[in-house]
């Protein structure tokens, strides 16, 4: 009985003490956009590895929208963003007291997939892109000979990023004119291996996401080359989105930060710089364009002086180009 009794009390001592353990780890919550997901995640990765488990990193995916709504009611340390921070966003962090740190991190190449044994889509113009996705498809163009009548008379599956995704947004605004306007007849989610999986059953269907998603699965998935403004068929790669070439669907990439957490919270900042220091090559091996080394350093020096705001003035960025994000941040 004596025995029973101790064993009961060493095993609540034990308890005692992991949960006291577990309750003093730190943590750093980030949610948001699946795009930027993969960046993240490798860089909680090995951030965790440096810091021997005691910083919990947890990275959440409800889209650029979801995470944004979160972080600007206070409920998260870090936002993953693959659009600007947009005016209504803007208001709601105003009114709630939150103030945030931009940091551009990568450039994406947002990438159309077909299933592997599509063998007429090998390229679409931004006009084609927009006859499959335009709201006033919804119903109507329901068959891969009504985007070009070199195409087979079968049936198109759509599968695409939700509404509450930066993607979804870019995509649009990219497309069809208008951030938003899109067909809803269509397989909609904020996580792209739906997508994914979607595509590569399906030899009739078709999808977009950001570029990392494309390299991981490039063994199940074709990408499809893009007519560009120049009138020449690009494929998704990190040269292309670097070089500018392949547009109007290369973007930047985002992590934007509670400056409150980064002035409370040391893990936050340790987490930040880390991020900066190491997010390069990270993105490199994800799948992403990297920023030139100087804009890793415009980025520390942003956190370091607790720079906040926005330099897109609320709105989209389509057609920015690496060039082009530098002269807006210099000019900030």
């Amino acid at each position: 009985m004596f025995a029973s009794f101790k064993s009961l009390a060493l095993a609540v001592v034990a308890a005692t003490t992991l949960a006291g353990s577990a309750w003093a780890q730190q943590k750093v919550v980030i949610d948001g956009s699946s795009t930027v997901y993969p960046v993240t995640e490798a860089v909680a990765e090995e951030f965790g590895k440096e810091k021997k488990g005691q910083v919990q990193v947890t990275v959440g995916i409800s889209g650029t929208g979801g995470g944004f709504k979160k972080f600007v009611r206070g409920e998260t340390d870090i936002s993953n963003a693959s659009r600007p921070i947009l005016q209504k966003e803007m208001d709601e962090a105003k009114k709630n007291g939150i103030e945030y740190i931009e940091l551009p991190i990568a450039f994406d190449a947002l990438t159309v997939v077909v299933n592997k044994e599509n063998t007429w889509c090998e390229q679409l113009t931004i006009p084609e892109l927009r006859t499959i996705w335009s709201p006033e498809s919804e119903g109507k163009i329901t068959r891969w000979n009504q985007v070009n009548p070199s195409f087979p008379d079968a049936p198109l599956k759509l599968f695409g990023a939700g509404p509450d995704s930066g993607t979804f947004d870019y995509f649009t605004e990219a497309v069809n004119g208008k951030s938003k306007a899109s067909r809803k007849d269509y397989t909609p989610t904020e996580d792209d291996n739906v997508t994914v999986q979607g595509v590569s059953q399906d030899k009739n269907a078709i999808g977009y996401f950001g570029l990392a998603y494309y390299e991981e699965n490039k063994d199940k998935l074709k990408a499809v080359k893009i007519v560009n403004a120049q009138g020449k068929a690009v494929y998704p790669t990190v040269e292309s989105a670097k070089s500018g070439e392949y547009n109007p669907l290369s973007r930047p990439i985002f992590i934007y930060v509670n400056k409150k957490s980064l002035e409370t919270k040391p893990q936050v900042r340790e987490f930040v710089e880390f991020y900066l220091k190491h997010g390069g090559e990270l993105a490199k091996e994800v799948g992403y364009v990297p920023l030139p080394e100087e804009g890793y350093k415009m980025a520390a020096e942003r956190v370091s002086k607790g720079e906040t705001g926005t330099v897109f003035g609320g709105k989209e960025s389509v057609g920015m180009t690496i060039e082009k994000l530098f002269t807006l941040e210099r000019v900030h």
